[in-house]
């Protein structure tokens, strides 16, 4: 799960399962953009928020959005900041994403590998 500081992050296409506490979690004011993901709850209903800020400061104008990603199982994220009526930042910097429906296909390889001592991995 990613916790970002500062700067600019562009969380595309992942599946997000089995989570304790948050999905994505960010504190020094950081920039994210979750866009075409996947975000299965857990059962816990103290436990279905996507998203966590750490700070004692007021969050409220931190930019994060979600655009076009599914929930599912009361998932739920908190946007903030100053609605994005264009993309924050350049095509360089930005990944193309797939739409959500695309998840379990993108990252149904995706995992750690299966390495062997002694063996290549």
């Amino acid at each position: 799960m990613p916790r970002c500081r500062y700067g600019f992050v562009h969380v595309v296409n992942n599946d997000y399962t089995h989570w304790e506490t948050y999905a994505i979690g960010g504190s020094e004011h950081p920039t994210i953009i979750s866009e075409g993901n996947r975000f299965v709850a857990p059962d816990d209903n103290n436990a279905k928020e996507v998203t966590k800020r750490v700070t004692k400061d007021d969050w409220s104008g931190w930019q994060w959005r979600s655009i076009d990603d599914e929930f599912e199982n009361g998932a739920f994220f908190v946007q903030s900041g100053p609605e994005m009526k264009t993309r924050p930042f350049g095509l360089k910097d930005m990944i193309t994403p797939k739409p959500s429906s695309y998840v379990q296909r993108l990252t149904r390889n995706a995992g750690s590998l299966k390495c062997r001592v002694g063996e290549p991995c």
